[in-house]
């Protein structure tokens, strides 16, 4: 504010003579005037007031001079310090304060006001006070505003600074810090709070030509610029920026504000869809998603080997298209449990392929639920059980199998017991004989296991029997590849260590001359072909005679050919025994219709 001419005032403080002026009547503006005026004492009391310092307070002039001025500000080392500078000849100047108007209300004012002085000593002072009440109010609200403002942006989780136009940064929230993990320095670092920067390809990228400082610039907003910022700690984490410039009311660029989204999260949640979707497609299960109106949505390559439509064929149609006619029943069910949020563990069915045929399947379904939690529909994985049934029916099989062969087996044990025990000539033989049957009985049976009872040759059982004797490189053996039926193995097998039991005893394997050869042929053609087997000891110790009681004897004269539907001859000469066996072929070879299934 403006100080009025001092020689002026000086005669209107003296108010007896006011010098005349014949273009303005000062007299008039300081009374009737829109500012405000009052003098005071050199005391501190009020001795004149003009019509708008009575109206700015609200007091008539009897309830306002004559009092000491300190009575109206409230606060009293404001008025205190008014008064003392004045006193020392200082001139104040929009000095802000305070007034108490009549009505207790509180009037926010600067004062103007300077001392008048008379050889030295002062006699009054004048004082100009404009009101800047609603220029507070303004400022106060404005503060108040910038507060909520700086609490809102301090509180966001999201990070943002600002700069000048220079982009010198000027403020920054507590998630811009947490982000960069440092503390930019205000009013000294610029373009951007991070430490260093790089492009989406890892190359380093300068500061001044980051999104933020191409926004400033360029006088523009920047959108859709990916970067990779580093910490000082040496950890990397991607962000999208969305720097915008701050413009005056005219229009002229004075800062820019820029916010940092963390991409950190997105990479990853887009990493493991990019994983999960891999994994989907590489599954050799069936993975298919439907809606919660059965209609197709997903099919994976497995899903196309398995039902034999393609992507194309089945995305749109409804997934009861792989459901047999007598199972439609089961879309309505699962479909019933879906909407209540329960997944469907696995279970098994039959589905029916593109080509009309039917392949059994298990199945698990699970609800796929969208961003806000709500069942949107169903996944389903569907995994070919078809070689899992073919092997329970072929476990099945084989264990009915080995039941019957260990039924036989037990009457072949039975037997032995009973022959050897009617023949043996103590305890102590007879545990020994039965013992050793067992145990080739037992070598042939372990011969089955390991070849899935499918069978053995015979080179392989007759090696296994003689085996327990030694000097087995003494026995020779010829013939055509053949596959003995697990039956024909059991009975051959035990016929095999009766020879080689004898040979061990008297035979050829009990001394150091003599060969012992194994021989076999087919004869015939079609399904009257002939197993023809003979084992023949020669140039071993001399036969005396073959006893016809013996358990050995028997098994060979009658139980073996038996078993294998043939006939046998047990003879000897002076150096050796020779048995020989004849039995139909498809009594003694397995087939494919012999094997279990």
């Amino acid at each position: 504010m403006n100080e009025l001419p001092h020689a002026n005032v000086v005669a209107f403080h003296d108010s007896k003579s006011v010098k005349a002026d014949a273009d303005f009547d000062y007299q008039d503006f300081f009374e009737n005037g829109a500012l405000a005026l009052h003098l005071v004492s050199e005391d501190g009391v009020i001795l004149h007031a003009n019509k708008a310092e009575l109206d700015l307070l609200g007091y008539p002039a009897e309830q306002y001079i004559g009092r000491h001025i300190a009575e109206f500000y409230p606060d009293r080392e404001v008025i205190e310090d008014i008064l003392g500078r004045l006193t020392r000849g200082e001139k104040i100047t929009r000095y802000p304060a305070r007034l108490r108007a009549r009505d207790g209300s509180i009037k926010h004012v600067e004062i103007t006001s300077s001392g008048h002085f008379r050889n030295g000593k002062l006699i009054n002072t004048r004082c100009f006070t404009v009101d800047v009440s609603d220029l507070q109010r303004a400022r106060t609200e404005l503060k108040r505003r910038d507060n909520t403002h700086r609490q809102i942006l301090d509180s966001l989780p999201v990070a943002i600074y600002t700069t000048d136009q220079h982009g010198t940064i000027t403020y920054y929230n507590r998630a811009a810090a947490e982000l960069a993990g440092r503390e930019p320095e205000v009013g000294r670092d610029k373009w951007c709070v991070t430490f260093k920067l790089f492009t989406p390809d890892r190359e380093e990228l300068p500061h001044n030509e980051c999104p933020m400082a191409i926004a400033l610039k360029e006088n523009r907003p920047v959108r859709n610029k990916e970067a990779i910022a580093q910490r000082p700690d040496g950890t990397f984490f991607p962000f999208l920026p969305f720097p915008t410039p701050i413009r005056d009311e005219d229009g002229n660029l004075i800062g820019a504000v820029n916010m940092l989204l963390d991409l950190t999260d997105r990479h990853r949640a887009e990493e493991a869809r990019f994983h999960l979707s891999a994994i989907v497609e590489s599954s050799f299960d069936a993975i298919v998603s439907k809606d919660l109106n059965t209609i197709i949505k997903s099919w994976n390559h497995g899903a196309e080997r398995l039902f034999g439509y393609t992507a194309d064929e089945a995305i749109g149609r409804p997934v009861t298209m792989l459901i047999p006619a007598d199972r439609q029943d089961e879309e309505p069910r699962i479909l019933e449990r879906i909407r209540r949020g329960e997944s469907v563990e696995t279970y098994e069915t039959i589905r029916q392929r593109k080509d009309g045929s039917l392949v059994p399947v298990s199945l698990t379904v699970s609800p796929v639920h969208n961003a806000t939690g709500q069942i949107i529909g169903a996944s389903k994985i569907a995994r070919d059980i078809t070689s899992a049934k073919e092997n329970e029916h072929r476990i099945r099989m084989l264990m009915r199998e080995v039941n019957h062969r260990v039924k036989n087996q037990y009457s072949v044990i039975l037997s032995m017991i009973r022959e050897t025990n009617k023949r043996a000539e103590n305890p102590d033989v007879f545990e020994r004989q039965v013992r050793e049957r067992i145990m080739a009985l037992s070598r042939s049976h372990d011969l089955l296991v390991t070849g899935d009872w499918r069978g053995v040759t015979i080179f392989e059982l007759l090696l296994s029997q003689a085996k327990f004797f030694g000097n087995e490189e003494r026995i020779s053996m010829s013939g055509p590849s053949i596959i003995l039926s697990p039956n024909a193995v059991q009975y051959l097998g035990i016929a095999f260590h009766e020879l080689a039991t004898n040979s061990a005893k008297y035979g050829v394997l009990s001394a150091d001359d003599g060969q012992i050869s194994v021989t076999w042929k087919t004869t015939g053609s079609g399904n009257s072909r002939l197993f023809h087997l003979a084992w023949a000891e020669t140039d071993g110790p001399q036969v005396q005679t073959i006893g016809e009681g013996g358990f050995g004897t028997v098994v060979l004269k009658r139980v073996a050919p038996e078993a294998v539907g043939g006939k046998s001859s047990l003879e000897h000469d002076p150096h050796g025994i020779t048995w020989t066996l004849e039995a139909p072929l498809a009594n003694v070879e397995t087939s494919i219709g012999n094997e279990p299934t």
